[in-house]
């Protein structure tokens, strides 16, 4: 896979995450019961969430009441009520800030620059979903404890609703888009353009010489006589004809 899909990739897995965290955030099913008595006209639902708290008659009718006051719930609501938006806030600043160093976008020069800033929202989409996976957790955990414990009553017994398991599958996305973002190493610079080689070994300039070496004498072949225009190619000396010989007779 290339880098910009990889970006790609990796930025629609973290929007998907940061939607399930809004709908885990907003929806008021965080813990869900299911009331009946002897009569069945009088079976009714309960919606606790972080926002309202809902009842739905058996005739379809509902009901929701808004949480004004936050001492009023639980401790592990009080505090998912800040930490999911704490995700929230991460998960968005996560989400611009990998469409700023996208190698597809021309907001950074550099490529090194761009995968680094893809990296740190790699790393904000992993805080996002960390944030986001604690209370749920914890609501989780304190839900299933309730319902198994003695002391509480049949009608205040509560189930996991819908949000804790989006929760979860928002924690998991997220998680999975930020590593994808987080892989998108800087680029390598090669030797002479070739992958594989060593960088060239640098050797240290000590700088200007303080004496320099002594030049010695340069051996210099005699002068000759310069050319003059008025010479002539006659020889130095007189041209003689070769001594004759006698013929004589051989016998």
């Amino acid at each position: 896979m290339g880098r910009i899909g990889k970006e790609v990739a990796g930025q629609v897995i973290s929007f998907i995450g940061l939607v399930g965290v809004s709908v885990t955030c907003g929806v008021p099913m965080w813990r869900v019961t299911s009331f009946i008595g002897a009569n069945i006209v009088t079976g009714q639902t309960i919606w606790d969430g972080l926002w309202m708290n809902c009842v739905m008659q058996s005739t379809g009718q509902m009901q929701c009441k808004i949480n004004d006051s936050v001492m009023r719930l639980s401790n592990d609501l009080q505090a998912a009520r800040a930490l999911v938006i704490i995700s929230l806030i991460f998960g968005f600043i996560g989400f611009i800030v990998t469409f700023i160093g996208a190698k597809c976008t021309g907001c950074l020069d550099k490529d090194s620059s761009k995968a680094k800033v893809v990296i740190i929202g790699g790393c904000l989409f992993i805080v996002s979903a960390i944030l986001v996976l604690i209370p749920v957790c914890w609501s989780a955990a304190i839900t299933i404890a309730d319902f198994r414990s003695v002391l509480t009553i049949e009608t205040q017994k509560r189930e996991l609703g819908a949000s804790i398991y989006i929760g979860w599958a928002s924690a998991a996305i997220l998680l999975i888009g930020g590593i994808i973002l987080t892989t998108s190493c800087p680029p390598q610079k090669n030797m002479y353009g070739y992958p594989g080689y060593p960088p060239a070994q640098m050797y240290p300039y000590p700088g200007p010489v303080a004496n320099p070496a002594a030049y010695g004498p340069v051996y210099a072949p005699p002068s000759s006589r310069p050319y003059t225009g008025t010479g002539t190619y006659a020889p130095s000396k007189p041209y003689t004809a070769p001594t004759t010989y006698s013929a004589r007779q051989y016998l």
